[in-house]
This record gives C-alpha cells, structure tokens and sequence, in this order.
C-alpha cells in the first residue's frame, strides 16, 4: 500500500464517480480503476460498490474512509510543520538578558521579536549576569543572550548591537549629587556599590578596573548581581553606583545620574552558541539586531 492509493480512494469516494475523479487527478480512469481494486484486494474488503450510474461506499469503505481523511489531514500537516520550521516560522526561544536591558531595551524587544515571528513562542529571563548567560547558553537553559562584552568564550557568536555611555547613579542628597558631571577620581572616597565579582562579571571588571586605572582601590560596600537591587540600594542611601546608561530608564526616586567622565562606554551584544543554527533561532537573532539599530531616540 502506498500513499497515492489513500488519495486515489478518499477521491473516488468524494466524486462517487470514477471518469470524475479521475480527472481531478490527472490520470486516466482504467488505472485508477486498477488501484482501487489493488487497494481491496491487500485489505481483503470490499470498499466500492460500483453501478454503472455511480460509485457507493460499502460499510467498511465508510468505516476505511474515515480513516483515511485523518491520515491524510495529518500528513498535510505535518508537511506544512515542517516547512514553517524549515524557515524559521516556528518554534521556542529562550532570551535571557543583563540587567539594563531588562527594563529597557526588553519591553520594546518582546513586542517587536512577537510581531516579526509571530509563530515563535519567546520567553525571557531578566537580570542576568554574563557568566551566568554563558552557562545558560552552554546548557541550553536560554537560545539568544543580550549581554555586555567581552566574552572570551571560542564556543560563542557574539554580534555588536550598540555602545552604551557608563553613568554614576548617586543618593540624591549625596555630597556630590549636586555636580553636572563626575570623573573616576570623584569615585576615590565614597562607598562604591558593584556588580557581583565573582566568576568574571564584566561589569564589576569594568568598575574596578576604571578605579584602578585611576590610581586607586575603590571601596566597594556592597555586591548585588541585579542592576536593579544597586540601584534600590543606591536609592536607600548605602552608596554609589556606576551603571549602564539604560539603568536610568528605572527610575527609582531619591537617585541621581550623572554622567561620568573619560568612563567610556560599554558594549551591548547578541551571543549564541557558534553551534546552534536552527531557522527561527537565526530569524529571531537577526530580528534582534534590526529591533536595536531601528530604535529611535535616547538610548536605552
């Protein structure tokens, strides 16, 4: 038994005619003819009752033809499933990302992903550390990763999006709150609040890197691995924060942002496994990258 007999049968059945269905599928009547009846003879049954007017189905044709539409519906299915995942129409992903963008890149991200692969179902974790990013890529845990450079990682694509300016977030009744601008010494005596150190974060390499670079050791007085639980921090009066430019876009009250001087930037990029290649996940990743240049306005 082979495919076409299933299509020849469920047409027949449907036209009750054979000259009509034969037809519609583009062969002569004798040899379609000749397949129905191979089709009865492997199934031991009788599934036509044919008069010279018409063709009716016997009760184990009605029975043999029900079946035989949801074969054939499935497979038209599954044909058309596999053409959507074939070009990335379809699918699951996983974006997990650092802290400043969570809360300000990721809204405009969640809508724009859902409207341009509207057959891919997106989920999202906030708030992530780099390393914890690329233990997540490496297990599968997250598909894309929306992270800061830069990741010495052979296994990782990574893909620049943008460049952000670094800023100090302070007390708003701080001593140095009321400045237009602060350079990296200003940071010398006061109690600085960093991202985790610990397992390479970029940030917190970055912050006391600056310090050092600037002739001395910052006074770190706290750790937190959210950009958020800084900020909070920040907020109650414990200390100062440098963070991404995004970070402002929380604006908790009782915080001031000032800019900070010979700083620098900070890059924000796309990573995934070098290894993973399905179509959606591609899609989506270059959906990503067009979202990012196509935002207008202040960069967040």
């Amino acid at each position: 038994m082979e495919l076409r007999h299933l299509r020849y049968f469920a047409m027949v059945a449907q036209e009750r005619h054979f000259g009509r269905a034969a037809e519609r599928l583009h062969m002569a009547q004798p040899p379609l003819s000749q397949q129905i009846r191979a089709l009865e003879r492997e199934l031991g049954v009788e599934l036509l009752r044919r008069t010279t007017r018409r063709v009716d189905l016997t009760a184990a044709g009605s029975a043999y033809l029900e079946r035989v539409r949801r074969v054939l519906a499935d497979l038209d299915d599954a044909a058309q499933e596999a053409r959507l995942v074939a070009t990335g129409s379809v699918g699951t992903l996983t974006v997990g990302c650092v802290g400043s963008v969570t809360y300000s890149l990721l809204p405009r991200l969640a809508r724009g992903l859902t409207a341009a692969l509207p057959g891919v179902e997106f989920s999202f974790r906030g708030e992530m550390l780099v390393p914890d990013q690329l233990a997540a890529l490496r297990s599968g845990d997250i598909d894309l990763a929306l992270l800061r450079t830069p990741v010495h990682e052979p296994s990782v694509v990574v893909l620049p999006l943008r460049q952000d300016r670094l800023v100090v977030a302070l007390p708003a009744d701080h001593a140095l709150a009321g400045r237009r601008r602060l350079a990296v010494r200003d940071l010398r005596d006061v109690d600085l609040l960093v991202h985790t150190g610990g397992g390479g974060s970029v940030m917190f390499d970055r912050v006391v890197g600056l310090c050092r670079d600037a002739g001395f050791e910052p006074r770190v007085r706290h750790e937190a691995a959210e950009t958020s639980t800084l900020l909070t921090l920040v907020s109650g009066g414990l200390g100062v924060a440098v963070v991404p430019e995004p970070a402002t876009t929380l604006g908790l009250p009782g915080v001031v942002h000032l800019p900070l001087r010979g700083a620098g930037t900070v890059e924000l990029a796309l990573a995934r496994l070098r290894d993973r290649a399905e179509p959606h996940l591609l899609r989506a990743a270059d959906a990503v990258v067009d979202l990012v240049a196509a935002s207008a306005g202040p960069r967040t």
